[in-house]
């Protein structure tokens, strides 16, 4: 039995749930201590240091979920595009013109990315069978963003200009990379990966209508294509509370909602048919215990009634606390105990 499977579904369960965004990486020392000797791509790259990074908050915390230890930007590669990270990740040539969209490809899983395969057969060889694996990737507009600008950024202004300038161009790069993705997330499932998240980190810089024309078909492709596997399908929307009547429209079963947006909001906006994932301000880790208590019991008193899944509200600062982590698990779990 799995309580975090039961709960993306729907199904009764023990005790809420709970993983954490970015659980597997830089917050925890034995991840640090891996990587003082390899870079983040060779990291990512070598599915005997990927499997480890994976599986070391399972075995410090009582997580009811582990997620595969990648990047968003992993099957780009596959694509033809190059990337390095310094920081985040950088894309030696922009995309930015149809000629270059032209020499783009939709890549074999299998060809392109066997290490995260290989990652995943590593980590469901060793993960409890009460712990279910979460595979996941980028969401078709934000890698977009990345893929167009070349960096990380606030606004991704090259991205939004190239949107607007060269609508039918960014719709051929957008129905590439959406290919890339549902192939990509579907060759995890084949894997193992026993639930799929699409992280859409930046479509909050779409309005309601660009999120209409050049989102929301893909989206609806990408989950109705995947929605005939048994895995269930989690979207995490950051910063977009402007969009979760179009989100509602969705066929998903899990929904991430961001720190500044109400679980009750979100309830009411999403309807009781699909479970609400987070979503605790990651700052509150850094808070005295007596205010991270009553910060997790405010998160678990929007969400009553309703189908729940605690995490953050994004991803885990580098500089938390383990042990606050270690709390945080222990306090939802004991006041949520059914």
């Amino acid at each position: 039995m799995s309580p975090f499977l039961d709960a993306c579904r729907g199904r009764p369960v023990a005790h809420t749930p709970v993983w954490i965004m970015r659980q597997a990486g830089r917050y925890l020392p034995e991840y640090r201590k891996i990587r003082e000797n390899v870079d983040f791509l060779t990291f990512t790259k070598t599915p005997e240091l990927a499997a480890e990074a994976t599986l070391q908050p399972i075995r410090r915390f009582d997580l009811d979920a582990a997620i595969l230890f990648a990047d968003i930007m992993t099957p780009v590669e596959g694509m033809g595009i190059e990337v390095r990270f310094e920081g985040g990740p950088v894309i030696e040539r922009p995309v930015r013109e149809v000629a270059a969209i032209d020499q783009l490809r939709v890549p074999d899983p299998r060809q392109a990315v066997p290490y995260v395969l290989e990652t995943i057969d590593r980590v469901r060889a060793e993960l409890p069978s009460s712990v279910p694996l979460i595979g996941f990737a980028g969401a078709p507009f934000t890698v977009f963003c990345y893929v167009v600008e070349g960096h990380g950024s606030r606004s991704f202004a090259a991205a939004r200009a190239f949107l607007n300038a060269e609508p039918e161009a960014a719709r051929r790069l957008l129905g590439l990379i959406a290919d890339t993705t549902t192939a990509y997330l579907r060759a995890q499932a084949e894997a193992g990966a026993q639930a799929l998240m699409l992280f859409d980190s930046w479509i909050g810089l779409l309005d309601a209508r660009d999120y209409d024309e050049f989102a929301a078909p893909l989206l609806e492709k990408i989950f109705g294509e995947l929605g005939q596997l048994e895995a269930p399908l989690l979207y995490f929307p950051r910063g977009g509370a402007h969009l979760l009547e179009r989100v509602r429209s969705l066929p998903i079963d899990v929904v991430g909602i961001d720190w500044q947006t109400p679980l009750s909001r979100a309830h009411t906006v999403l309807g009781s048919d699909v479970t609400l994932q987070g979503n605790l301000d990651p700052a509150a880790l850094f808070a005295p215990r007596e205010r991270l208590v009553r910060s997790i019991e405010h998160v678990l008193g929007e969400a009553a009634g309703g189908r729940h899944i605690f995490n953050l509200g994004h991803g885990i600062d580098r500089a938390t606390d383990p042990d606050a982590v270690a709390f945080l698990v222990d306090t939802v779990h004991a006041r949520t105990a059914r």
